[in-house]
């Protein structure tokens, strides 16, 4: 992962382009199940994900950086989950920021036992709901795009998106395991 953050990170200070599509390509996914886990909703976990990638880019704020773009963006994402959530005040802050760093902790699980951790994932794929399994195998083991997964699967991108986001809650609990995996 750091080599490629690297490479990417001189790539945009050169002012290639290209290489936002590569960054946007290689994070877009992870980051967007990290939110999810903070905003329990897939839309809004995308909008932040969006949002943050906007911002990236229109304010340059790779130039600023030196090393591991990865860990800004999950921090940056975790922040502006948190913003949301604050505007929302549909829950006492004090609670979120306690559940967060549960999350936090869990996110920084023990990749000693990732060989026991990826036998559970998959367990816990193959008990999802026939679509829903098809749809996140899809998305994130076959790292296709929710356009493609729907041609393929012959329905619509919501419909799509609300398998994924279902297979998503159901996956709660590995969401750590799935982004170490997708970032490997």
């Amino acid at each position: 992962m750091g080599d490629k953050d690297l490479k990417i990170l001189e790539k945009l200070k050169q002012g290639q382009a290209g290489a936002f599509r590569e960054l946007f390509d290689l994070y877009y996914i992870p980051l967007t199940s990290y939110a999810f886990k903070y905003c329990d909703s897939f839309t809004l976990a995308e909008d932040i994900v969006q949002d943050l990638f906007v911002k990236f880019w229109d304010e340059q704020l790779y130039i600023k950086l030196d090393d591991n773009i990865g860990a800004y963006l999950f921090k940056s994402v975790k922040n502006n989950a948190l913003q949301v959530l604050k505007k929302k005040s549909k829950y006492r802050f004090e609670d979120i920021e306690s559940q967060v760093c549960d999350l936090i902790e869990e996110f920084d699980f023990d990749k000693s036992n990732l060989e026991e951790e990826k036998r559970k994932l998959h367990q816990h794929i193959e008990a999802l709901p026939r679509k829903s399994k098809e749809v996140f195998k899809a998305i994130v083991l076959d790292n296709l795009k929710y356009k493609e997964v729907a041609l393929q699967l012959d329905i619509s991108v919501n419909t799509v998106k609300t398998h994924y986001s279902r297979a998503l809650k159901q996956l709660r609990d590995t969401v750590p395991v799935i982004i170490w995996l997708l970032l490997s």
